[in-house]
Parts: C-alpha cells; structure tokens; sequence
C-alpha cells in the first residue's frame, strides 16, 4: 500500500472507516467477523484506522481497540472527541474538562497509550477554537495525543485552532457527489499544510451502484433520515451512478474504485477512509490506491461530473447545523 502524509503523520493512501461496524447503518455486525476484517485490512496494508467516542457509544472504538490490539506501533488509530450522547440524543461538547474525560476513556478503548490523531467531532458554538485547541495541546504535553485535527469544521475554526496547535487533519465529507470543500477547503488546507481525510467517499454507499432507485432503509439505519436518500432523490441521482458505471467500465475498474481513484488524484495530501462490513469490499476499496487516472481521463471524468445535477441535501436541516463551527 503506499502512504501519504496528514501533517506529518505518515498513514495509508486509503484508511478505513470503522463506524459502520457497530453505528449507523442498522445492526451491529458480529463482532468476530469485524475484528477479522480489520485484521485482513492490516494484512493489505492499512494503516489507517478511524472510529470515534460516540459511535455506539463506545461499542466502536471497544472492537478497535480489540481488533489491533496485535498491531501496536505498526498502525495509526483516529478517534473523536466532541460529541456526548445525552438521553439517547447526541449533544456538542468540547469543554475542557469534557476533553480530559474522553481521552481517558477512549486510551482505555482503545488499549493504547497514546492516540495517533484525536479529532474535535464537531465545533462547539460554546467553546472558541482556540480553548479546544489549548485543552488539546495539553494532551500533547503529556503524551496522551499525538496529533490532533477537526472534522467538519468552520474556516475560521482551522485558522485560530492552527494557530494554537498545528492540525494535521481536517476530516470532512467529500465524493463525487459532495464537493462543497472544493470551493474553500481545499485552498486553505493547501496553504496551511493540513492533510484532509473524506469520509462518506463513497456517498455512503451511492457511488458503488449498489443502491437502486427503490432502497429503502431500516429506522436504525442514519441514511433513513437523509434527505439525498429519499426516493425521488435516489431516483433522479441515478443518473450520476449510471455515468461513473460508464466511466468505470472505460477505465475497467468498478466505479467504487473509480470514485476513490479520483479523490485521490485531487491532491496527495488527501487519504479517504471508506468503510464496509464486507472482505470483498475492503479488496476492492484498497485496489483503488494502485488506479493511476491521467491528466487526460480526469479532465474527462470532471466535464462529465459537470454535465449531471446531483439533488438532495446531504444532511436533514438540525445535523448540517452542526458542521461548519
């Protein structure tokens, strides 16, 4: 596998993204199947691992902290702070005394003595960027916090948390089908040497064709709320499945592979982390670092992305509230 670099911190081209396991998308998956799969995707060479405190709660980062406890010093490990989950409801917290309590327990999850890149989950409107980014430093002092990075976050969050203590990552949705961070993001972690992490670069699950017009989804299952994965939303973005299959096909590879392919020739600092509960599709994913795209075939790719409209907000109106901070 080869590897590219968040900050300073070397990790996989592709990661994994490990909430699906255990949060999200209906069911928990049988633990001893997940364990082996994140095992094999050490064996592929990933070195990327990303979870987080609020997934399950902590039923995700409990079967991480399992599944590579064999691989201490060899592999990277993500988590997330941020995030509490109140009465059933997920509440933004960020106080630094909320900050030192999650550490504590996500190193005890997490079976190590020091978490690689420790994530701000979400802003907290009720805490400045750079109280966040102190309250990190701290960690980093002591030893517990290695590098540090925000997901989601406002432009003006990465410049004053920056500022503080340099971010090696900034985490946020980006595909084919969501390139908002085209316009601001991506310029202003270029100019400040922060490496970005897309989660979703698959459009939880949409990009890989397997989602038909008619899918319908379980109340445990998060795109049930989503507004992109109504049905008429489905129906009149299959048009954008329908090209990356033509796509793919010209380039033969699947459009999976294809969509991961092109996120990684947008920049070399970029290092996706799309997630699965299947080996066939772990295998598939990681081939997608190997998938070399010219100058020629992006422009092509990119004329054609411009040609298709995709419909459907992301996000329902409370959650996109909370990006952006």
């Amino acid at each position: 596998m080869k590897t590219r670099k968040l900050g300073n911190l070397e990790v996989s081209a592709i990661g994994l993204g490990c909430m699906g396991m255990s949060h999200g998308f209906g069911p928990a998956a049988d633990r001893k199947e997940m364990i082996a799969l994140i095992r094999r995707a050490v064996e592929l060479g990933v070195t990327m691992f990303d979870t987080a405190e609020c997934y399950g709660p902590y039923l995700n980062e409990e079967l991480v902290g399992e599944a590579l406890a064999p691989f201490r010093g060899e592999v990277k490990i993500a988590t997330k702070f941020g995030i509490q989950v109140v009465d059933g409801k997920q509440v933004q917290d960020s106080r630094p005394e909320v900050i030192r309590q999650s550490v504590e327990g996500s190193l005890k999850r997490l079976k190590v003595e020091a978490i690689d890149l420790y994530y701000q989950h979400r802003g907290d409107p009720d805490v400045p960027a750079e109280e966040v980014a102190g309250a990190v430093k701290e960690l980093v002092d002591a030893g517990k916090v290695l590098h540090w990075g925000l997901s989601e976050p406002g432009i003006g969050s990465i410049r004053r948390a920056h500022a503080v203590l340099p971010l090696s990552a900034v985490e946020s949705e980006y595909s084919m089908w969501w390139r908002k961070p085209e316009t601001e993001l991506l310029p202003v972690l270029e100019e400040l040497g922060i490496g970005l992490v897309p989660f979703s670069p698959l459009g939880k699950g949409f990009l890989t064709g397997t989602i038909k017009a008619d899918a319908t989804f379980g109340k445990d299952d998060f795109r049930s709320i989503v507004p992109r994965f109504a049905p008429e939303m489905l129906a009149a973005n299959q048009k954008l499945v329908a090209l990356l299959d033509e796509l793919a096909t010209a380039k033969g590879c699947t459009p999976a592979q294809l969509a991961l392919a092109w996120l990684l020739a947008q920049k070399p600092w970029i290092v996706p982390i799309p997630g699965t509960r299947k080996l066939a599709r772990l295998e598939e994913n990681l081939a997608s670092a190997e998938l070399e795209l010219s100058t020629g075939e992006l422009s092509r790719i990119n004329a054609a992305l411009e040609e298709v409209e995709v419909v459907g907000d992301r996000y329902p109106e409370a959650l996109e509230k909370r990006t952006g901070i």
